[in-house]
């Protein structure tokens, strides 16, 4: 259930892709100050919920490894419902030109495999609180 304001302190996370597949890049970012704390690529021939699946993953490390008890916001369900279940499930195939992506993905489900966490991990509601602060602009 959403509430009237986002929950802080928090990270946000976010993927943007140029194409399907294109060149995607991935970031996380303090929600209320903006301040960046990961970037990851360009990688050639990704997908957007692959770039989102892996904020995520990575948003959850981070958290962990520095002991932040933040909420972890994502505006994608696809990637939610990746990380429940500890595995991506695109359908994007692999191949040379994005064999450094797979695998990111294949240590992402590891990690998820092997680590728990206590962080809670939400959608951010863009309806109500606007674009989430990791959010590229390139729309």
């Amino acid at each position: 259930m959403a509430t009237a304001k986002p929950i802080l302190p928090a990270l946000a996370v976010d993927a943007a892709c140029s194409g399907n597949p294109g060149v995607l890049e991935f970031r996380g970012v303090v929600a209320d100050t903006g301040t960046e704390v990961f970037r990851r690529g360009p990688f050639m021939q990704g997908t957007n919920n692959i770039g989102e699946f892996l904020a995520l993953v990575l948003g959850l490390a981070y958290l962990k490894k520095y002991n932040l008890p933040w909420t972890l916001y994502t505006d994608s369900v696809t990637a939610l419902a990746w990380v429940r279940q500890k595995q991506c499930k695109s359908k994007l195939e692999w191949s040379a030109q994005n064999q450094e992506l797979f695998l990111m993905v294949r240590k992402a489900e590891q990690w998820l495999r092997e680590n728990t966490y206590t962080t809670q991990v939400l959608k951010w509601e863009t309806s109500l609180w606007g674009e989430i602060p990791a959010d590229f602009g390139r729309k």
